[in-house]
């Protein structure tokens, strides 16, 4: 989608801040397009920008010290990327880096800190997603202990898919395993069982799910629990 089609109020964060802190807030932020693959920040940085994607997803990532990691949490257009501005750490332990290709908005985060502590409906509202962000990193370890690849590829297809506007992600097998934490291999057999029973259409790095409702009923149930978590507390 071309840039000039988005407005801030295309993220539910940006879109739900008081008039007076979007006439402050508003005039700072720079649509920026956000490539496959790129990280925003690495574990132990400050983060001195934060990212409100609207048709993008970021990863955050946990990485070890033998290089192997796995996604812990997913954003998109429902939240943004560097709660620890306000959450008082100033840098996180994960790497974020962008899951699905397209657009966010940047901000200088001293200026998102400033609203946080000079606004309480700000502070509510990014104190509820920040909540709804640690449930699913809970929901996504428990997963991905006691759940197969084939279900966490489910609960993982669903998730990015209630981030986007479309059924259509661009994704190549090998970063979807990187995500996972799982090898290769597992991905390709799970995405091939998928594929088989009309699920998903896969073909060179873009996937396209055909059948959301068989889709649920194949996952287990860490996606729904975050789903219901993220609704009970997405008031804004």
């Amino acid at each position: 989608m071309n840039s000039s089609h988005f407005q801030p109020t295309d993220n539910k964060l940006l879109m739900a801040m008081p008039d007076e802190s979007k006439h402050r807030v508003y005039p700072h932020l720079k649509l920026i397009e956000l490539t496959l693959g790129r990280v925003l920040h690495e574990e132990g940085q400050p983060e001195s920008i934060v990212y409100f994607p609207v048709d993008s997803i970021v990863s955050l990532v946990s990485v070890m010290a033998d290089g192997s990691s796995a996604e812990i949490s997913v954003v998109g257009r429902d939240g943004l990327v560097g709660i620890a501005v306000f959450m008082g750490g100033e840098s996180t332990l994960n790497r974020a880096v962008v899951q699905s290709a397209g657009f966010a908005y940047q901000l200088p985060a001293e200026l998102l800190l400033f609203e946080f502590n000079n606004n309480q409906a700000i502070r509510m509202v990014l104190l509820r997603y920040t909540q709804a962000l640690i449930s699913q990193m809970a929901q996504t370890a428990v997963c991905n202990r006691h759940h197969s690849i084939d279900q966490q590829l489910c609960r993982w297809l669903l998730m990015s898919l209630d981030r986007l506007s479309n059924n259509h992600l661009i994704m190549t097998q090998e970063l979807i395993a990187n995500m996972l934490g799982v090898r290769r291999e597992g991905v390709t057999e799970a995405a091939g069982k998928l594929q088989k029973l009309g699920v998903i259409r896969y073909q060179r790095g873009h996937i396209t799910v055909l059948d959301r409702e068989k889709l649920e009923a194949l996952c287990c149930e860490c996606y729904a629990t975050v789903r219901d978590e993220t609704d009970r507390l997405d008031t804004y």
